[in-house]
């Protein structure tokens, strides 16, 4: 491929990733959390329990503001604290049965909204589909 082939896949790719997650982050199930709110709890629901600390690394924020994130999830609560077992001075988020809910519910309302539109595609597509998912997690998952 020409170098102004992979610009235009690039821009191709980008446009359409970007299109994609705009159309997923709009089956949300309501808009009474945050984004970064909601990315937190799906992070939480992955990985389990974990220190403030390490979720604002998980998350690529600032523990201050990952502190804040936290507070308002305990209020509504999707999260709880506990003590670390390992070091009584450090808290343990892990989310409650609300927040596993809430996490459970985001996530099927994306992939039925998705699920639609790959019914929408023939075998061959999809097939397409499947192996570009595999290759771009691998991209996602390279760090620069």
């Amino acid at each position: 491929m020409s170098d102004s082939g992979q610009r235009g896949l690039t821009s191709r790719l980008r446009l359409a990733v970007v299109r994609l997650n705009r159309r997923l982050r709009a089956q949300r199930t309501a808009d009474d959390l945050s984004l970064t709110q909601l990315s937190a709890l799906a992070s939480l629901a992955k990985c389990g329990p974990m220190s403030a600390g390490r979720l604002a690394g998980v998350e690529g924020v600032r523990p201050p503001s990952m502190t804040r994130v936290i507070a308002a999830l305990e209020e509504a609560g999707h999260v709880s604290r506990g003590v670390n077992p390992d070091d009584g001075r450090q808290a343990i988020v892990g989310l409650t049965d609300t927040g596993r809910q809430r996490v459970a519910a985001d996530i099927s309302a994306r992939e039925a909204w998705l699920d639609r539109r790959l019914a929408e595609l023939g075998p061959a597509e999809r097939e397409i589909l499947d192996r570009a998912a595999e290759i771009i997690d691998r991209m996602a998952g390279n760090k620069d």
